[in-house]
């Protein structure tokens, strides 16, 4: 398991099988007595719990459980020596294990290029469009917010969002963040004809590939910077705007379409 905040994550199993859920499921046999209830504890089934024992207990070289029915305690199963020994070595090596990931943690940080590069990439989200950047301009009233951020190529991209939630990030210009937008979020125009458009941010750029689907398109722009935004586009859409690689386009989204993010 990965701590909250942790770059670094790893699976310890022993002989390739034995993982963290079977000794959960071991801690909770010992502690209830009862496999069905040690089962529930662990979110495991009742027959996969047994069918996780007995290949455990048929592969080991000592017993692992004892069993004992009705009498004046009342039946249930125990985990053996063997199994109390098995258990307070996993939790020995678990508790090495997250020193050593921690260890390496603390490694991590001293590079702090990399280490800035995974905690942008750390985030898990639907939105399909993800720009780093550093806060310009931050202009809070007494009900909204509007924040803009220079991305890595160049551009700027403005957020609208209530002030509470812009002094809650801790907002103020130099501060690295995030900028979310989701694909559908994005409108793409090729040619304005003259017109002006009410949203804030307008991204002109290239057509650079096409992934058409059953009933729309997702279509990336890249822009002269070297950054990326994708657009989710109706396939009706796409060949009535005559998209193809090469098309020059304008990513157009409104600034209360921009999430932003800023580390804890």
């Amino acid at each position: 398991m990965k701590p909250d905040g942790a770059l670094l994550s790893a699976e310890l199993k022993l002989a390739g099988r034995l993982d963290a859920r079977f000794f959960a499921l071991l801690q909770a046999l010992d502690d209830t007595g009862s496999i069905n209830r040690a089962a529930r504890t662990a979110g495991f089934s009742y027959k996969g719990a047994w069918l996780l024992l007995e290949t455990a207990c048929n592969l080991a070289h000592e017993q692992l459980l004892e069993t004992a029915t009705g009498g004046a305690g009342g039946g249930g199963t125990r985990l053996t020596p063997a199994a109390h020994g098995l258990l307070h070595a996993w939790q020995a090596l678990q508790a090495d294990h997250r020193a050593f990931l921690q260890l390496q943690e603390e490694r991590l940080a001293q590079f702090p290029a990399l280490h800035g590069l995974l905690r942008r990439m750390s985030m898990k989200t639907t939105a399909r469009n993800q720009f780093a950047g550093t806060v310009t301009h931050v202009d809070i009233g007494p009900v909204s917010a509007q924040v803009t951020l220079a991305i890595k190529s160049g551009e700027e991209i403005t957020a609208t969002m209530t002030s509470a939630a812009a002094k809650r990030l801790k907002l103020k210009t130099g501060k690295e963040a995030l900028a979310l937008i989701k694909a559908s979020a994005i409108v793409l125009v090729t040619d304005f004809a003259g017109w002006q458009l009410s949203a804030r941010n307008q991204l002109g750029g290239t057509v650079s590939r096409i992934e058409t689907g059953a009933v729309s398109s997702l279509v990336i722009v890249t822009l002269p910077g070297g950054s990326n935004i994708t657009a989710t586009v109706t396939n009706e859409g796409v060949d009535a705007l005559g998209l193809k690689v090469g098309s020059p386009a304008t990513a157009v989204f409104k600034a209360y379409s921009v999430l932003v993010a800023t580390q804890a």
